[in-house]
């Protein structure tokens, strides 16, 4: 009896520690949710913005390498510093350069302007990846893929709801109307700076969980394995640059659709790939990730395939199938290359979520050169062999099931 009541109030604060660890995790994926909504408002604006200020598909493509290439390039060195000395606090910092950015991108009367604008979004975004990544893995529990998938899914959700507010409240109202959706990075501003007591609390007490190795691989193994994750991020990211920047264009010159309805179709994409990187998490954690990295990217193969010569009934299935797969190996990769240099979680999510963006800044304005020398269907065509080079997967270690054993 006395041994039951001793351990009750070990039990109820357990249980408490958990819910609040939960409840981190929640907020963080709401904050990536609005975080994502903001950053997916200026590839929504483009087909408005193209028309007022004249501008080529190069220099719509430069907007997203503008803010793509500015987040990629601080990303890995802002988890590396997280690394070494963790900022609570870095978080709402960051949001406030998006928070600057957003008003900029609404008031808004010159090219340049534009491009500020992008740029400082992408550095909002660049401090917010890989130090949430970080707070994230730290209340997950053990159930890393879960937790990044939670995570994940939130900027899913925002970047999923950018263009449906574009299509109904940007569009209807105008460029400025983009300044009524800064009061979502104060609100993030605002949940950030509590998730920031609690990662300060949190990093005060002893570490309770000891971070496993990768069993039986050499530095050399290791860094081969870190190229084919690269490989693979590269892959995805050009494949979704090509349908979250053009993806309008090209449903509008195909199939003559209003830039609304294009708005919905390409709303419909996002939620696919929010659904896709819900589910790969948690089955990674069970099956391994490298069986959700090898069945998504190989998966996606032959309805990339096919989507070029699909009609219009055809291609928002197939899309809707291409987002989901793709989007189930997200978090999968990053817990893989978490899992290979273990102690490294800021630099890792800082390196695999900076190079997702910056791939896709590139990928963005070699794509927009491609549509204007050739014409957007050409984009389709040549994206539809990229996902081909998740055969790569097959020479990754199945490192899965070793670490969590361990753990």
């Amino acid at each position: 009896m006395t041994t039951e009541t001793s351990a009750e109030p070990a039990v109820v604060a357990r249980r408490i520690a958990e819910g609040t660890a939960f409840s981190i995790i929640l907020a963080l994926s709401f904050s990536h949710m609005l975080n994502d909504m903001m950053q997916s408002l200026v590839p929504a604006l483009y087909p408005m913005i193209k028309g007022t200020y004249g501008l080529s598909f190069v220099q719509i493509g430069l907007m997203t390498t503008a803010m793509q290439v500015t987040s990629s390039m601080l990303q890995p060195v802002v988890g590396l510093v997280a690394d070494r000395r963790p900022q609570p606090y870095s978080l709402s910092v960051g949001m406030a350069a998006t928070f600057v950015g957003v008003l900029l991108l609404a008031q808004a009367a010159t090219y340049p302007t534009l491009l500020l604008g992008s740029a400082l979004v992408g550095i909002g975004s660049a401090v917010f990846h890989p130090e949430a990544s970080r707070v994230a893995r730290m209340a997950s529990g053990g159930r890393h893929g879960l937790a990044q998938s939670l995570f994940q899914v939130g900027g899913n959700v925002g970047s999923a709801s950018g263009p449906i507010l574009a299509a109904f409240i940007v569009i209807p109202r105008g460029q400025g109307s983009v300044a009524w959706f800064s009061s979502a990075a104060l609100l993030a501003m605002t949940v950030l700076f509590l998730v920031g007591n609690w990662y300060r609390r949190e990093h005060a007490l002893p570490r309770r969980v000891r971070q496993v190795a990768a069993p039986n691989l050499t530095r050399r193994h290791v860094a081969w394995s870190l190229v084919i994750l690269l490989a693979l991020v590269f892959s995805k990211a050009f494949y979704q640059a090509s349908l979250g920047t053009y993806y309008t264009f090209y449903l509008i010159s195909k199939f003559h659709l209003s830039v609304e309805t294009a708005q919905i179709y390409l709303f419909v994409f996002f939620a696919s790939v929010a659904l896709g990187t819900l589910v790969g998490g948690p089955v990674g954690d069970r099956i391994g990730r490298k069986a959700v990295i090898w069945g998504s990217i190989l998966g996606a193969v032959p309805f990339a395939l096919m989507l070029p010569y699909a009609n219009l009934f055809w291609t928002p299935i197939l899309t809707v199938i291409i987002g989901a797969t793709m989007a189930s190996a997200s978090s999968a990769i990053i817990v893989y290359g978490i899992d290979l240099v273990p102690g490294k979680i800021g630099t890792m999510a800082g390196l695999f979520f900076g190079l997702g963006f910056g791939m896709a800044g590139i990928g963005a304005a070699a794509l927009g050169k491609i549509a204007d020398i050739t014409g957007i269907d050409t984009v389709y065509q040549v994206c539809a062999f990229l996902p081909l080079i998740g055969l790569l997967t097959v020479f990754l270690p199945d490192i899965g099931r070793s670490a969590r054993r361990a753990s």
